[in-house]
């Protein structure tokens, strides 16, 4: 059973959110500010967030990137707001999806369930997936944790999804579109947004752009993951 964080400041719109996703099975907790929000996910664990953007105490894209910094949970927002240059940011910002208000109830629920299955497999039939590992990696995309030389990482969700991606197609060169469509859900974006993973990725693994271990970019190709080269055998000592 998913449960939900309503964040709506609209009491009419809140109520109704909520009587229909409890109809629909879900746990439901709303609150009207941004601030009540961060609290709620501070203290409680949630499947996803429906994030208004016009919130009383705080703009709703100043709340996410708050939500980010503290937590991985799906965020779905939900506003009236319609300018495709602020949905585009957003999305780039770690929001998982969009809806323009007014949107049906199933509507809502169908994006819902598209965020569940892509961020935690709700409902698939899939064998668990396994390990993966690649030079001194090790990846468990079921538990989601990530080694390093047997150190764990601390990544945070999209950085994992990223790390996932790549590591599940080593030597492989990848398009930075088909990183968008693929980890992103996202038929269009920036640059810019895997970059900024990239570069966070790279400081976790202990390495940089310049002196890349494990992962190396193609500059106008893409971006390929590989173990590193195995250190020269040491030079026979001459003899005595």
């Amino acid at each position: 059973m998913p449960s939900v964080l309503v964040v709506e400041d609209d009491q009419f719109v809140r109520s109704a959110l909520i009587r229909h996703l409890t109809e629909a099975s879900h746990t439901v907790r709303s609150v009207g500010t941004a601030l009540e929000a961060l609290r709620e996910v501070a203290h409680f664990r949630f499947d996803v967030v429906i994030l208004d953007l016009g919130l009383p105490d705080l703009d709703g894209a100043e709340a996410l990137k708050m939500l980010r910094s503290i937590t991985d949970v799906p965020v779905i927002i939900a506003t009236a707001r319609d300018d495709e240059a602020e949905i585009v940011r957003l999305l780039n910002d770690g929001a998982d999806d969009y809806l323009t208000k007014p949107f049906s109830v199933e509507h809502l629920s169908a994006r819902m369930a598209a965020v569940l299955r892509r961020t935690r497999g709700v409902g698939g039939q899939a064998p668990p997936p396994r390990v993966i590992q690649v030079g001194g990696l090790s990846i468990d995309p079921l538990r989601r944790q990530a080694e390093l030389d047997g150190t764990a990482l601390d990544l945070t969700r999209r950085e994992f999804d990223l790390l996932a991606f790549l590591a599940g197609r080593p030597g492989v060169v990848v398009p930075r579109r088909e990183l968008l469509a693929e980890v992103w859900q996202q038929s269009y974006g920036d640059d810019q947004t895997i970059d900024v993973h990239l570069s966070w990725l790279r400081r976790k693994l202990g390495e940089t752009a310049a002196r890349p271990r494990y992962l190396h970019t193609l500059r106008g190709v893409g971006v390929k993951l590989e173990p590193p080269e195995s250190a020269p055998a040491a030079a026979p000592e001459p003899p005595a």
